[in-house]
Parts: C-alpha cells; sequence; structure tokens
C-alpha cells in the first residue's frame, strides 16, 4: 500500500463521515466507557501506591525501622543502631484510659516518644501548630478520645499508676499509616511517661520501634541486611523507606488488579458492542460500499476506508475515555478521600493510561476486523440483491489480525499483573464464559430450527425468528447471557459480603478480650469477674509472642519471597500454650500430647498455615520468643475456627515449652450486654495494666472495610453491567434491517403493532427464560470464586436475593429489548419497500 493509496482512502473516509457518527455512536459509548473504567482503575491505584512510595520516610518514621515485640533493645543492638544514623525510639501498647474519679474508661493506643519524634514528617496539633514532644506528665490525644471521655485542654486522664494532664489534640500523627491497625484512639506520651505507668513488665503486650535517619550516601536495604546479620536472633522485623506500609501496600494493589481484570471483563464485554455497532453501521453503508466498488474500488481500497474511519472514531473515544480516566482520581480523592488508606496528590500517570489505551485499541481491531472482513468481501451485486450470506465469510488475514490482537491482550495482562497466574486464571475464566455462551447461542438457533412448529401463530413467528436467515440470536445470547450473569454475580458478591458483615460477631462471641492480666493476679481476676456479674463466662489463656525464624530446615531470613499466603511469617505472632486441645480447635492430622507432657519441644500448627509452609508431621520449626530461639517438631495441624472471636493462635505449645518464659495471660468474657458497663468501670481500676478490646468495636472496624470493598466492587461491576446493556442494543440494532422487512411483511399481511411487537416480546422472553438458569450458575461461580478464592471470606449469598436481582435483571433487559424495537415497528412500508 503506497501513501498515495493511504490519502485516497483516508479522504472518502474523512468525507462519508462529515463529523457525524450516526451508526457508531454505539462503539463510542462501549469503548470510551471500557476505556475510562480502565484508566480511571489504573491511575488510581498508581496514584495511592506512588503515594506511599513517596512518603516512605514519613510513613514509616525513618530511612530503617526495627520492631521488636515484648521487649526493649538490648544496650549492643542500641549500638549499632546509634551507628548507623540519627536514631528515634517509641514504644507502644494497648491501655485503657480512665477518668479520675474512675467514672468513666476507653481502650487506648497508648504510644511514648522520645525527643527525637519524627525523624521524617510533621507532628502537628488540631490548631496546626507543630508539636514537641510531651513532657513527663503531659499527653496528647486525638479528637476521638476526648469526645468519648469528654475530655478538655487541661483535663487529667490516667492509665495505669500514673496521671497525665492533656496539653494538645493531636492533628497529624506522620507515621500512623505504618502503626497498622488500631483497636481504640490515639494518646502519645513521653517515654518516661509510659514507663511511669508501670505498664511494661515482663510478658506484657506493647511493641518497640527504632527508627534510624540514615547519612545520605547509605543504602537502607544493605544496612537492614547488616543488622539482620549482625543480630540473627533478635527476633525483629525490619523495614525500609522503599515499603513502609506494606499490609496497605499489598491490599491496594490486590484490590487494584482485581478491579483492573474486572475493567478489562467491562471492555471485553463492551468489545463484543464494538462488533455490533460496526456491523450494524457497514449494513446501513452497503449501498455506498457497492457504489464504490462499481466505480472501480477494490475489496482493500474498501477495507482501509472503513477501518480508517472505525479507527478514526475508536481513537477519538479512547481519547475521551482516558480523559476521563485520568480526571476520575481528583474526583473520588474529593468525595471519598477520607475512606482511602492514604489521601495522594492528584497527578497524570503515563503507564496507566498508556495502557488502557492499548486494551481499548486492541479490543476495537478484535472486534472490527470480522465485520470489516465481510464488508470488503461481498460483490455489488450481492449487495443489491440483498444476500445474506456474502456478509458471513471473513478471510484469513482478518483472522491472524484477531489472533495476534488477542494474543497481544493476553501477554499485556500478564506481562502489568503482579500476580501473573491469577491474572491468566481471570482471563481463561472470562474466555470460557464467551465461548459457552457463544456455543450456547448455535446451540439455541439449531434446536429451535428442528423444533415442532406450534399452531399459535405468535409463538411460530418468535420460535422462527431465532433461525431465520439473518437472526442475530447469537449475538442476543451473549448479550443477554453476559448481562444477565453480571447480575447474579454481583448480587452474589454483594450479599455474600454484606452476610460477612453481620455474621463478623457470631451469636456467642464474647463480649471483651482483655489483655495483660499479670498471670500471678489471674484468680484474683476471675473471682472480681464472678463478683460483678456472676453469670459471665470467661476463658483464660496464656499468650505471648514470637517470630517464625525456622521452618522445615529452611531459615526465614534467607528466603528471597515468602512463600504464598503464608501471613504467620510477617512479623511477630502471638503463641500460647496447653494441655489440651483449645477451644474452638481440631485436630486434624498427628497426636496431641499428654496433659504431663514433658519432654522435647513440641508445636501444634494451624492446618492452613502449615499448608502454605509446607509442613509435615515431624518438621521442625523454631520460634524466636524474647530474644531466645526455641527450637520444636510439629506433632499436630489443627483445624482452626477463627469466626469465634475466641483466643485461637496459629503456633500452640505444651505447658512444659512456654510455661517459665515471662509472660501475661488474656481472657474472654462473655456476659450480658447490660452489665458491660458496669464490668468496664470496675476492672480497669482494679487492675490498672489491663486492656479491654470490646468485640463489637473490632467488629464495627471490620464491617467498614468489607462495606468500603463491596462499594469498590460494585462500581466496578456497573460499568461492566453498562457494557452488557450497550451490547444488547448493538445486538438489536444489528438485526434491525431484517426486522425491519419482516415487519412490513407482516403489516401488510393484516398484522398489528401489538402483535409485531407481542412476537418479539415472546422471543426475548424464550431467550431470558432459558438464559437465566445458565447465567444462575455461572454468576454463583463467578461470586464464589470472588468471595473464596481472593478475598479469602465464607460464601454465604443470599438466594432470595440473587433470584430477585436475576429475575429483575432478566425483566430489565427484555425491556431494553423491547424499547429497542420500538423504531422498527414505526417503519413505513411504503418507505421500507422502496430502501430494501
Amino acid at each position: 500500500m503506497t501513501r498515495t493509496e493511504l490519502g485516497k482512502a483516508w479522504t472518502i473516509a474523512r468525507r462519508d463521515l462529515r463529523g457525524r457518527f450516526v451508526g457508531l455512536r454505539l462503539l463510542i459509548v462501549c469503548l470510551l466507557l471500557g476505556v475510562a473504567t480502565l484508566a480511571a482503575i489504573g491511575s488510581l491505584t498508581n496514584a495511592i501506591t506512588e503515594e506511599l512510595a513517596n512518603r516512605g520516610q514519613a510513613i514509616l518514621g525513618g530511612d530503617l525501622e526495627v520492631a521488636v515485640a515484648q521487649r526493649e533493645a538490648t544496650s549492643s543492638e542500641l549500638a549499632a543502631l546509634r551507628n548507623a544514623g540519627t536514631l528515634s525510639e517509641t514504644l507502644r501498647m494497648q491501655a485503657m484510659a480512665r477518668l479520675p474519679d474512675g467514672s468513666d474508661t476507653q481502650l487506648v493506643e497508648l504510644k511514648g516518644v522520645d525527643d527525637a519524634y519524627p525523624l521524617y514528617g510533621t507532628f502537628t496539633l488540631e490548631n496546626g501548630d507543630m508539636a514537641s514532644g510531651p513532657k513527663a506528665d503531659e499527653i496528647f490525644i486525638t479528637p476521638a478520645l476526648m469526645q468519648r471521655l469528654s475530655l478538655a485542654i487541661g483535663d487529667t486522664v490516667s492509665f495505669g499508676e500514673t496521671s497525665f494532664t492533656v496539653s494538645g489534640i493531636i492533628g497529624q500523627e506522620p507515621d500512623r499509616l505504618s502503626e497498622g491497625l488500631s483497636l481504640g484512639p490515639v494518646a502519645i506520651v513521653s517515654l518516661e511517661g509510659l514507663r511511669a505507668t508501670q505498664l511494661i513488665q515482663p510478658g506484657s503486650l506493647f511493641e518497640s520501634k527504632y527508627r534510624v535517619k540514615l547519612p545520605p550516601i547509605s543504602e537502607p536495604g544493605e544496612i537492614a541486611d547488616q543488622l539482620t546479620e549482625k543480630f540473627p536472633n533478635a527476633s525483629w522485623e525490619v523495614k525500609t523507606r522503599d515499603d513502609g506500609a506494606p499490609s496497605t501496600r499489598r491490599f491496594i494493589e490486590r484490590m487494584g488488579q482485581f478491579l483492573t481484570l474486572v475493567g478489562l471483563a467491562s471492555l471485553v464485554i463492551a468489545g463484543i458492542g464494538v462488533g455490533n455497532g460496526v456491523a450494524s453501521y457497514l449494513r446501513g453503508k452497503q449501498g455506498a460500499i457497492a457504489t464504490l466498488k462499481i466505480l472501480g474500488a477494490d475489496s482493500a481500497m474498501i477495507f482501509r476506508i472503513y477501518l480508517l474511519q472505525i479507527l478514526a472514531v475508536a481513537l477519538g473515544a479512547i481519547v475521551v475515555g482516558l480523559a476521563i480516566g485520568a480526571l476520575a482520581p481528583l474526583a473520588i480523592i474529593e468525595v471519598a478521600g477520607d475512606v482511602l488508606p492514604i489521601k495522594p496528590e492528584f497527578a497524570v500517570y503515563p503507564l496507566p493510561l498508556l495502557v488502557s489505551a492499548l486494551y481499548g485499541l486492541l479490543i476495537a481491531v478484535i472486534f472490527a476486523l470480522p465485520p470489516l472482513s465481510r464488508a470488503k468481501t461481498i460483490p455489488a451485486a450481492g449487495i443489491f440483491r440483498g444476500e445474506g450470506r456474502s456478509w458471513r465469510r471473513i478471510d484469513r488475514q482478518s483472522l491472524i489480525g484477531v489472533g495476534l490482537s488477542i494474543a497481544a491482550i493476553i501477554a499485556l495482562a500478564l506481562a502489568t499483573a503482579r500476580e501473573p497466574l491469577f491474572s491468566a486464571s481471570f482471563i481463561g475464566a472470562a474466555t470460557a464464559i464467551l465461548l459457552l455462551l457463544t456455543a450456547l447461542g448455535a446451540l439455541i438457533r439449531w434446536l429451535a430450527s428442528k423444533a415442532p412448529r406450534p399452531k399459535q401463530p405468535l409463538l411460530r413467528l418468535a420460535l422462527t425468528s431465532l433461525h431465520r436467515p439473518g437472526a442475530q440470536t447469537g449475538q442476543l445470547v451473549v448479550a443477554l447471557g453476559l448481562g444477565l450473569t453480571l447480575f447474579a454475580t454481583l448480587a452474589a458478591i454483594q450479599t455474600s459480603l454484606t452476610n460477612e458483615i453481620r455474621s463478623t460477631v457470631p451469636r456467642d462471641a464474647p463480649s471483651f478480650f482483655v489483655l495483660d492480666i499479670p498471670v500471678e493476679r489471674a484468680n484474683d481476676f476471675r473471682a472480681k469477674v464472678a463478683e460483678t456479674a456472676s453469670d459471665a463466662e470467661i476463658n483464660v489463656v496464656p499468650t505471648l509472642r514470637g517470630t517464625i525464624t525456622e521452618f522445615g530446615g529452611q531459615r526465614v531470613a534467607d528466603l528471597e519471597t515468602l512463600p504464598e499466603g503464608a501471613w504467620v511469617l510477617r512479623g511477630d505472632r502471638g503463641l500460647t500454650y496447653s494441655a489440651t486441645i483449645p477451644e474452638g480447635s481440631e485436630v486434624v492430622a498427628g497426636e496431641w500430647w499428654d496433659a504431663d507432657y514433658d519432654g522435647p519441644p513440641l508445636v501444634s500448627v494451624d492446618e492452613e498455615q502449615g499448608a502454605a509452609l509446607g509442613l509435615k508431621i515431624g518438621d521442625s520449626l523454631t520460634v524466636s520468643l524474647l530474644g531466645v530461639e526455641i527450637p520444636a517438631k510439629v506433632a499436630s495441624f489443627r483445624k482452626v475456627n477463627w469466626r469465634n472471636f475466641g483466643f485461637n493462635y496459629v503456633l500452640v505449645f505444651p505447658p512444659s515449652v512456654l510455661a517459665n518464659v515471662p509472660h501475661n495471660v488474656a481472657a474472654t468474657i462473655q456476659l450480658d450486654p447490660a452489665k458491660e458497663d458496669r464490668l468496664l468501670s470496675i476492672l480497669p481500676s482494679e487492675f490498672p495494666s489491663i486492656s479491654m478490646v470490646k468485640v463489637k468495636e473490632i467488629a464495627a472496624q471490620i464491617g467498614d472495610i468489607l462495606d468500603q470493598m463491596a462499594t469498590a466492587i460494585a462500581a466496578a461491576a456497573s460499568i461492566a453491567i453498562l457494557s452488557g446493556i450497550a451490547v444488547l442494543i448493538g445486538a438489536i440494532a444489528a438485526s434491525r434491517q431484517a426486522r425491519v422487512y419482516d415487519s412490513v411483511i407482516l403489516k401488510l399481511l393484516g398484522a398489528t403493532r401489538s402483535q409485531i411487537l407481542s412476537v418479539q416480546a415472546i422471543e426475548y422472553a424464550l431467550l431470558a427464560f432459558l438464559l437465566s438458569a445458565v447465567a444462575l450458575g455461572l454468576g454463583l461461580l463467578g461470586g464464589w470464586f470472588v468471595i473464596t478464592q481472593i478475598f479469602e471470606f465464607t460464601w454465604q449469598p443470599d438466594w432470595a436475593v440473587v433470584l430477585l436481582t436475576l429475575g429483575v435483571g432478566a425483566i430489565a433487559t427484555l425491556s431494553i429489548g423491547l424499547l429497542g424495537s420500538i423504531p422498527v415497528l414505526s417503519a413505513k412500508p411504503a418507505r421500507a419497500l422502496r430502501e430494501l
């Protein structure tokens, strides 16, 4: 093809369009929706992850952080940290804030900071003033704590054995995100003040964090490796500024990847609408195509003219979609900024926009090539004779182009995915659904042609419409099937997440978790609870925290990447010991030890984490506890009921292994809700070191997170549903010419508008009825995969809501189909016959 030929083709294409896009509006809408969705998801994900990276030092509180549970750093460890750079130390624990008269209490995250805090970022008060470290008798509190305890500047609040004066309201805590989930409002005191409370005792559940500001020439990763090598048994977790909030980053990336794949599925669905729109447009241009061929244009020229037209319109739609997608994060940040884990600055991110544009262009090529191929091969005489068969042929070059474009989409999806295997599974499932619906459409058409002819004329006409020449049954099946499947999938996901929120607190869940009960006062604690609420059920268990340093002969420090799903290796975890099988656990492999066991160290491991670590009975597992490594052998695997809100532990040891290690005990208390406030006001005064956690407050936090996830999924799926509706409209538009012909003939034979509409209603109703069962199965399968495999929740959809949603979806799509048929009914016989 020469430049002259291309110029001629573009000139004809441009003149033919003349600034009007009648017939290609469906292509524009479908591509714009799909590209805008992908661009918005990619831009927002990039904005959050880049903000996490840019603010890594402030989020982490340093270039390097060393965190250790239940102890403070030794003198040699502190010396090594100070040698690396400027050091800042913080202590963090859960504690009960009490009013001086004991009238009210509140669980608080109490944080002690030194004079160097913060090394990066700005610690400010609510009035905007920069805050310096509090004095020994001062405390800074959040507005939430101020409101819950009705405190004001100058008031007094007590922790443990010490009282503090409220001297400021916290505005911005720069390292808040890296601190993780908080079970209560934050209060900040000095290190001296925190130690004066006497809450930090051997066995207390607290965390020490040491942030280091490194010299400009130092590399945080290298320093971290040196510290780990120098103190292999320190049982600490080391982070660098490059990954200050790893759990937040992982969640955002995983959620972003899932939503991107949903957006890609929406774009694929929209692509079907593109194909239908192009086919409908080219059928409307068949007179122009025939004229061009008679005037000497060959098939290649016809192909170039309309390919250039479609590409020009597609590129315009893609550009507009990219603009909307690039600006969408600005609106999302403005409207839902408080819901996001971090409020990013608005910026344009070229990579997700480029990827979205490539997806849009490839989808346009895939679904536009087949109708273009048919258009170029049809002879002019065939067009004038109205031969539908001539529109069914696709040449080899077009098939090769479609195949290469599909391969490019798969390669692009896998190359940009954080988890290629997951992406490949998703793409494979989406492809399988499309192929299944396509095959189902062919089967319905074949069955309709072989079925006995009903005596009722309207029913016979409706059945014939499914297989007559030019019937769009295949496209309608795909459109209706996708739409109904999306309705069923969304309903299953939404109701399952809703039930997850409702079942977050089971009926038999305890009222309180109580932490840091001194082991020597455990009996006193039981007695006080019984005295205050005689009907209370109490369960007391030992509690420690340690880090797995070796499993199955592998040192955790030597692993380049952690095994998939092995979250137990990320930082320190709760440990306990028990002579009997803990409540809520069931041994599924191996054997439990005798009650008086006093042999070599053994450990019982949660079944799921044991599988993630690849452990077998008899394998080794080493835990570092208070800086001392304890090697043990796996004695059993347990199935743990994590949903009972009791004290469940991945690792359980015999009493002989851990009983002599300094530790406290924890308890669960279940009692009449009417007595909760009385217990909450009495116990913290009698036992100043304890922390009481209301289960309902934990459930509320979990519910908020699940609600946000459900909203994000619903928003992305809504675009897919809109795309499915666009596909249905495109299928109706593609068959309009044949339906106009049928309508005119039936009118000439005496049929009324209501009868013609009834025929189409019966046709759509038959398809909707047949496809509802298929959509229900596919939708439930898709919802089950999302809930159980991606988010690892329990599959518990509301079947009534799913069926009702599917029914409403079927009626909605049926209504759309009938509304699309109104122009067919309005066709004038004389005019239509002149144009046919």
